[in-house]
């Protein structure tokens, strides 16, 4: 059980219902992961969905390239619906299996792509200094672009409030689900 309650669509006030509708008849279509909990703070869930959309569903990064960053992200906070839900889509954006195990089991990957291991190692260093070098810096924008590693940067923060929303208020995973990664 979570530690924040759903509200149901009658407990709702008009700013949480307006939030509500605007995520359900969008790209997501549903409530899944950190909404609910968001949704005890109108105004903090409208400004992060519409974040969250540009990062998912706009941003430089092709699918393959933002889901990586995503799944390292949850592996770095042990965020297990974050797994659940981006494990499926990174395969489906073609990221290989191999490298979706690598980074479930905290080891870096053969990558057979150079722009995934500068997302791979952008992501690792960050999330073990609260920097990158030089050199990572480089590289990441040598493969992606200024602009794609801006996106990048915005698509690890908004998932680590992801990873942390889900985390604190231990927002469940559903029904006959098992945990998804090891602590």
């Amino acid at each position: 059980m979570p530690r924040i309650e759903a509200l149901t669509t009658d407990a709702m006030t008009a700013a949480q219902r307006r939030v509500y509708d605007a995520i359900m008849d969008g790209p997501r279509g549903g409530m899944g992961g950190p909404f609910h909990a968001w949704l005890h703070s109108p105004e903090l869930a409208d400004r992060a969905q519409h974040l969250g959309a540009y990062c998912r569903f706009d941003s430089a990064l092709e699918p393959r390239l933002s889901e990586l960053a995503i799944l390292c992200t949850a592996r770095h906070w042990t965020a297990q619906f974050e797994w659940y839900a981006h494990e499926p889509m990174a395969r489906d954006g073609g990221l290989a299996q191999a490298v979706i195990d690598a980074v479930r089991q905290r080891r870096r990957s053969d990558f057979a792509h150079a722009d995934e291991a500068a997302i791979y190692d952008f992501c690792s260093e960050l999330y073990a200094d609260g920097r990158v070098s030089q050199a990572t810096y480089e590289r990441a924008v040598a493969e992606l672009g200024q602009r794609g590693v801006v996106d990048l940067v915005g698509i690890l923060g908004y998932y680590a409030l992801v990873s942390m929303t889900l985390n604190v208020f231990e927002m469940p995973l559903p029904d006959g689900v098992a945990p998804p990664l090891a602590d």
